[in-house]
């Protein structure tokens, strides 16, 4: 899809499918491909890669039980047991893992990665890091958070308010839902633009991560029964729990038919750098961004470009914190500023604030059960460009 359709977001669902369009590869040179493909089958490996490294996990807890002295592992008459539930839900996990890569294949639209490849001699040919790991475990929890009911509270925090500032603005009894276009960068697995989507409003998500690309691309496009899949999302969770019961635990998802759309829905998801899909000048309605504006590494970049894309009039809706996900990383630029300065270039675009609320509780893929949780006291806001 070129950047002027998917700005449109001129991409509908077709029988039951939520298309992903590719708009990073078009127009790269011979090498930006290679590494492009190189990247892709990285990823790749890292799910693929999923059991043997979380297994190693289970085995050094193993060889620390087996160290104790004899009457120390007395006093832990069920602990092997335990261990032998945990390895039995990191099988079943990857079971779901082999599902989503076997779906990336031709998942893109407009490019094709070639054959997808699995097995280990791949696997030692492009090797996964430890980040990409944790990547992995990171978008099992983004099930639990998007896509099953263990997530109810977190998405009821940070996703209703902002769907219903937007249906105030864009009232589905007074205008034709389907004629007023809604991005959501940063859409994660797909569930706020979904919602949205549900609403009548044409909506397109965008993504950059490819970890989140592969699990949206499974949940949207091939789930079609309502908690088909269970996964173990918190099994790797070894310190801070209340009972070994809460590291087990099981979610279901999707907690809903990812199908279940009006017949009109117009629902897409766009893969690459928000800063560089997106930008034809006057092209959307609305922007909702949740737990997003952080991920910059340059948070005025983003202001600039939602200033840019929104047409004269439309809303820019924000609900989250200021984590700034490369402030600590070596080698990557990031400018940390605080709410007060963002807020003050906001203002100096030319925006005007229509709501706006300071410390918002939410979380973010939290296991309710840990003895360990973080709360955000998240900025909820409502911008407007100006006629």
């Amino acid at each position: 899809m070129a950047e002027d359709e998917s700005s449109r977001c001129s991409t509908s669902c077709s029988e039951g499918e939520t298309h992903l369009i590719s708009s990073g590869a078009n127009g790269f040179n011979r090498d930006e491909e290679d590494l492009e493909k190189e990247n892709f089958q990285r990823i790749l490996n890292a799910f693929l890669f999923y059991r043997s490294h979380s297994l190693k996990r289970v085995q050094r807890a193993e060889q620390q039980y087996r160290d104790l002295p004899a009457h120390h592992q007395e006093m832990l008459p069920c602990y092997m047991d335990h261990i032998d539930l945990v390895r039995t839900c990191i099988d079943h996990n990857y079971q779901v893992i082999k599902l989503i890569t076997a779906q990336t294949s031709g998942m893109f639209e407009n490019k094709d990665h070639g054959p997808v490849q699995s097995g280990e001699n791949v696997i030692r040919g492009v090797p996964p890091t430890g980040f990409d790991m944790d990547k992995v475990k990171t978008t099992l929890k983004q099930f639990s958070r998007d896509w099953s009911d263990a997530g109810k509270a977190e998405r009821s925090a940070c996703y209703d308010p902002v769907i219903a500032e937007i249906c105030q603005r864009f009232p589905v009894h007074k205008c034709d839902p389907s004629t007023v276009y809604v991005l959501v960068p940063g859409a994660g697995l797909g569930r706020l633009a979904f919602e949205l989507a549900k609403q009548g409003y044409c909506c397109q998500g965008n993504e950059w991560s490819l970890f989140m690309l592969f699990g949206s691309n499974f949940v949207l496009n091939k789930c079609r029964e309502v908690n088909a899949f269970t996964l173990y999302p918190w099994v790797h969770s070894w310190i801070n729990l209340r009972s070994f019961s809460h590291q087990i635990e099981a979610v279901t998802f999707p907690d809903v038919n990812p199908a279940d759309l009006p017949a009109s829905a117009n629902f897409s998801m766009a893969a690459g750098d928000f800063l560089d899909v997106y930008t034809e000048p006057e092209s959307w309605h609305c922007v909702a961004t949740v737990f997003f504006i952080d991920t910059a590494h340059n948070i005025i970049s983003y202001i600039e470009t939602i200033w840019k894309i929104l047409k004269p009039g439309g809303y820019w809706v924000n609900m989250g914190p200021l984590l700034y996900h490369f402030a600590e990383v070596p080698n990557e630029h990031s400018i940390e500023l605080s709410y007060e300065e963002v807020r003050s270039i906001i203002l100096k675009f030319g925006f005007e604030f229509e709501k706006e609320e300071l410390s918002v509780k939410s979380t973010y893929t939290q296991n309710v059960h840990s003895m360990l949780t973080y709360q955000y006291n998240s900025v909820f806001f409502v911008v407007r460009k100006p006629l």
